[in-house]
Order: structure tokens, then C-alpha cells, then sequence
């Protein structure tokens, strides 16, 4: 039987199946075994009979080569959607590099046997194999040329990373090898400290960085050719200069959304079950339990505004839990909502019916201030609105005013409007000049935390090797597999 979640990822993401029939795809989706591994697990190690293909579906791998001093070369990091292993499901081959998980990870795999006859079965398989065989001999040889230019050349390629803690530096230098040379900077990247990058071929960036059109324009002026978002979203970058300034971005399309899910479902818990409130009290000796109830999540209604990878994960979550899960995304049909769990409903309904509303949408001309004065009092009085996505979802004034109401009953913001100021900086030792956020922190049924939900060693893990592998591609001068580019309309996107 098709294992629907396993067929749903590989349409999506795997190569091989991109333009083969249906049937064909579901079939190989059928052949499928799950292989789950944990923090350092091997899946195979170099020498051993190629006895299965496989798929990453979710985690990162590390591609291990043993040198003959015994030493270990990380050749790459395979992400979800890459394969692995098809040269050895025709031709009887050996490993030839030793495959290690990054963290928690989750390959599919098709045993040899199984895949030989599906080749006979479906020759539109064996039609998909060579292109992915092809773009790999392709993508090798780009290697071969780069290490080749670089063995007369030792010099390291320089990247200029903005806004980086030191927990972005563990996780980059973790994977940056002998080929790249990272410079970092505490400052962020902006107007004032575009200059900095001039005779950078690549500059890496963060969320609340300015990429506006003047850091660009100063960037290109310096000679910078690429900017490496190590994040998803791209809100703060505008698209249509760079393209004018022939300047490349790329970006982190997917990690780890389980980081960010289990984040939200933190908030929920914590503000149900006044967690915050609980702990600063006994840390006083109070142990009085007044002001302190909270409601079961069972048989509650939970709605999921925006149903991309992290909104599935949260949805799978709160299912555990037993709720009723709601979603709303323009890309979502009935079909596809049930195989997932969740049903498909408008905005406005979504809003009517549940008990706990969590956004997972991108920050959009659409979507910005998608949840404003009207929409809150739509929402259940005594509701709970949970954002860990974009902070100018919300129109935080109308939160406030909601808040003060009573109507709405408690909110978990890890993100804010005018973040950039505050975020990922201690300023412990100064007055918050922000009154719009200074009164939110005020409120003894509002926790904001300070844009960590993608805080995990495996999320972190998973963005520094995204982000590497895309600086390795422009390096080498190869196509940019996760390159942003502005859509022609994006006004009705919400996803």
C-alpha cells in the first residue's frame, strides 16, 4: 500500500520522480522503507555492498571520505530531497563514502531487489534515473573542475557573514571545510555596513539584516555577487534589485520545521498552563495555585493558518494532543487535507472556530497585518493566537487593544513588527524605547520570546549546510539549486 506521506514528500522534492507517471510514482513510493537515525547513526560506511537507493526525506547527512592517512574528508551534506546509492541498483558497486546523520534524521529506501523490478515494470523509472544520474556526472565534474582550479590556487574562497553569534559560527565552521574562509561580524548587515563586504565574492545574512536596495546597491558596488540568507524567509530582501544588479540570493527553503512547531506547541502549553506565572511565584515562595487554571487541549480546536512543512508538523502535534485541527492555505484542497488530517476551511471560519490559532504564513504584500481589528474579533472570545512565523502578521496595535479587552485570552509572539532593534541582542542594561513592545511584555498573559523557535542544534545544523552547500554552488560556478528570484505576483500567495 502507497505510503501517501512518503509519496506526498517525493513529488514534492525527489528528482528521480519529477515527470514520470502517476502510477509510476506511486508505485515507487509503495517500495518505500523508512529508515529513521538518530545524532551520529550510519546509514552505510565505505566498502560495504550497495544493497538499496534512498531519499533523504527529513535531517541532513554527511558524506564522509576516508583518505589513505586514515584521515576523514566531509565531501558534502545531503539535505531532504537529495538521493543517494543508484549507481549500485544496476550494476552490482561497493560504497564509496561512509554516510553519518547530522542529528535526527529519515531516509526512504528501496532495496535493490525492489528497484530492479520496478525498472522492468515502469521504464518511464529507468528514463527518470538517467536524468538524475546525468545531472550528478554534471555536478561532479563541476567539483572535479573547481578542485582542479584549486589545486593551483590554495587561496580559500572569503564569505563575509553578518549578525553572527556564536552559535551561527559553531554550526558554519562545522561545515565550512578547507575550500571557504569565514569572516565573521557581530554588526548587521545594512546601509552603513554594506561597505565592509567590498572584495567579498559572498556575503551571509539573517533575518532582521536591512538587504533593502541600498545595502544592495553598495554590496554589488564592492563586488559581492552573492548574498546567502541562512534563513526561509526573504521579506527583507528586495528581490527586484538584486536582479537588476545581477546580484544572486539564495536561500534556506526548508529546516528542521519540527524546530518551530515544538516551539509553538511550547507557547500554547506554557500560556495555558501558566507555566511563566507558576515559576516566577514558587521562585518567591508563593505556592498558591489562584489565577492559575488552565484548560485541557483535548477536544479543542486548533487552527493552522498556512500549511507548508512547519504548519504540517504543528498539525501532526496538536493531533497527538487530540484536537480538532483546522488549516487554511490557498495551495490546500480537501484531498490533500485529509491526507494530512487537517481540514481545509476559510480564514474567517478558521478564526470563528478555534480555540488555539497558530500563524505559519510567509510575510507577503498579502499577508502583512493578515491578522488585524477585524480578524481578532472574529476570533473566539478567550482564544489564544499564537505567531512564530513573521512578526508583521499581525497588527500588533489591534493585538493590544484585544488583549486590553478581554477578548482575546492569551498570545505567544516569538516574533514582533519592529523586531530588528530588540531580537538576538542583550539589552538588559537599557530601557525598552519600543512602547508598543514594551506594553506587550506587560501583559501577565502574553510570553514573547525572542525569535528562537528555529533554535536547535539540528535546525542550526540544517541551515549552515544548506547555506555552504548554495556558497560551494555559486563558488564553483554551478546552478544555485535554492536561488530566490521575484515572482512575477506573489500578492496571493499564503503558504
Amino acid at each position: 500500500m502507497t505510503d501517501r506521506s512518503a509519496l506526498d514528500f517525493l513529488s514534492r522534492h525527489a528528482e528521480l520522480l519529477a515527470g514520470l507517471q502517476p502510477e509510476t510514482a506511486s508505485a515507487f513510493a509503495a517500495a518505500c522503507e523508512r529508515r529513521q537515525l538518530g545524532h551520529g547513526d550510519v546509514l552505510f560506511r565505505e566498502g560495504e555492498p550497495g544493497q538499496f537507493m534512498f531519499v533523504v526525506e527529513r535531517g541532513a547527512l554527511d558524506v564522509l571520505k576516508q583518505g589513505p592517512d586514515g584521515s576523514t574528508t566531509l565531501l558534502r551534506v545531503m539535505l531532504p530531497g537529495d538521493a543517494g546509492g543508484l549507481t549500485s541498483m544496476t550494476v552490482a558497486k561497493t560504497r564509496s563514502a561512509t554516510l553519518r546523520s547530522r542529528g535526527p534524521s529519515a531516509v526512504l529506501i528501496v532495496p535493490r531487489e525492489r528497484f530492479l523490478e520496478l525498472l522492468e515494470q515502469r521504464p518511464d523509472l529507468g528514463r527518470g534515473l538517467l536524468a538524475v544520474l546525468s545531472a550528478k556526472v554534471r555536478d561532479k565534474t563541476a567539483r572535479l573542475a573547481a578542485l582542479v582550479a584549486d589545486a593551483g590556487d590554495r587561496r580559500r574562497a572569503p564569505v563575509l557573514v553578518f549578525d553572527a553569534k556564536a552559535y551561527d559560527r559553531e554550526a558554519l565552521d562545522a561545515v565550512a571545510g578547507d575550500d571557504l574562509e569565514l569572516h565573521y561580524l557581530e554588526a548587521k548587515l545594512g546601509p552603513a555596513t554594506a561597505a565592509l563586504a567590498r572584495g567579498f565574492p559572498a556575503v551571509c545574512a539573517f533575518v532582521n539584516d536591512d538587504l533593502g536596495g541600498a545595502t544592495l546597491e553598495r554590496l554589488a558596488a564592492g563586488g559581492v555577487g552573492l548574498v546567502a540568507m541562512r534563513c526561509s524567509g526573504v521579506n527583507n530582501v528586495d528581490l527586484p534589485a538584486a536582479a537588476r544588479l545581477d546580484l544572486q540570493v539564495v536561500r534556506v527553503p526548508a529546516y528542521s520545521p519540527q524546530a518551530v512547531a515544538e516551539h509553538s506547541v511550547a507557547l500554547i502549553l506554557a500560556l495555558d498552563r501558566k507555566i511563566h506565572r507558576a515559576y516566577n511565584r514558587v521562585r518567591e515562595g508563593n505556592f498558591s495555585l489562584a489565577g492559575l487554571v488552565g484548560f485541557n487541549l483535548h477536544g479543542r480546536t486548533a487552527g493552522v493558518v498556512g500549511l507548508g512543512a512547519i504548519g504540517r508538523a504543528l498539525g501532526a502535534i496538536l493531533r497527538g494532543f487530540g484536537m480538532e485541527v483546522l488549516a487554511v492555505d490557498p495551495a490546500l484542497d480537501a484531498a490533500d487535507a485529509g491526507s494530512v488530517g487537517v481540514t481545509a476551511v476559510g480564514l474567517d471560519e478558521l478564526l470563528e472556530r478555534a480555540d488555539v490559532v497558530s500563524l505559519h504564513a510567509p510575510l507577503t504584500p498579502a499577508t502583512h497585518h493578515l491578522v488585524n481589528r477585524e480578524r481578532l474579533a472574529r476570533m473566539k472570545r478567550g482564544a489564544m493566537l499564537i505567531n512564530t512565523s513573521r512578526g508583521g502578521l499581525v497588527d500588533t496595535a489591534a493585538l493590544i487593544d484585544a488583549l486590553k479587552e478581554g477578548h482575546l485570552g492569551a498570545a505567544g509572539l516569538d516574533v514582533y513588527e519592529e523586531e530588528s532593534e530588540y531580537f538576538f541582542e542583550d539589552r538588559s542594561d537599557r530601557v525598552i524605547g519600543d512602547d508598543v513592545l514594551a506594553r506587550l511584555m506587560t501583559f501577565p498573559n502574553v510570553i514573547v520570546t525572542s525569535h528562537q523557535g528555529f533554535l536547535t542544534r539540528e535546525a542550526l545544523s540544517e541551515i549552515a549546510a544548506a547555506t555552504v552547500s548554495s556558497i560551494r554552488e555559486f563558488m564553483a560556478g554551478r546552478p544555485l539549486r535554492h536561488r530566490v528570484v521575484p515572482p512575477p505576483d506573489a500578492r496571493d500567495r499564503v503558504a
